[in-house]
């Protein structure tokens, strides 16, 4: 008799590790207790894995963290991706990325 695990179909997915979870969870909870996000979704797919972040749970997403290991030896596998589509930084370090959405939301408070 042919036993399959459970897991075989999953071993092809990419997916984030715990010490890349952290950083992106880090920033989600400051932006949380800002009140800038509300919701988020982890997709798992064979070719990348995706971090989309919502402002409410019905929209689009606000940003998109992205990893594609298949460009690690290229231009970095960590990218974010704007509410429109277009990708706002690529890079190797996942914390030197995620500076973009931290940069966007500092707003100039007036007197």
């Amino acid at each position: 008799m042919n036993m399959q695990t459970p897991f075989s179909a999953q071993a092809g997915q990419v997916s984030f590790d715990r010490r890349e979870l952290g950083v992106i969870l880090s920033l989600y909870g400051r932006m949380v207790a800002a009140g800038e996000w509300r919701d988020y979704g982890i997709s798992c797919l064979s070719q990348s894995a995706v971090f989309s972040v919502f402002r409410r749970t019905a929209e689009t997403p606000l940003y998109r963290i992205e990893k594609h290991p298949a460009l690690r030896n290229r231009q970095g596998m960590y990218m974010v991706v704007g509410m429109d589509g277009q990708i706002l930084k690529r890079g190797h370090d996942l914390a030197q990325v995620l500076r973009v959405i931290e940069r966007k939301s500092l707003r100039v408070v007036g007197d």
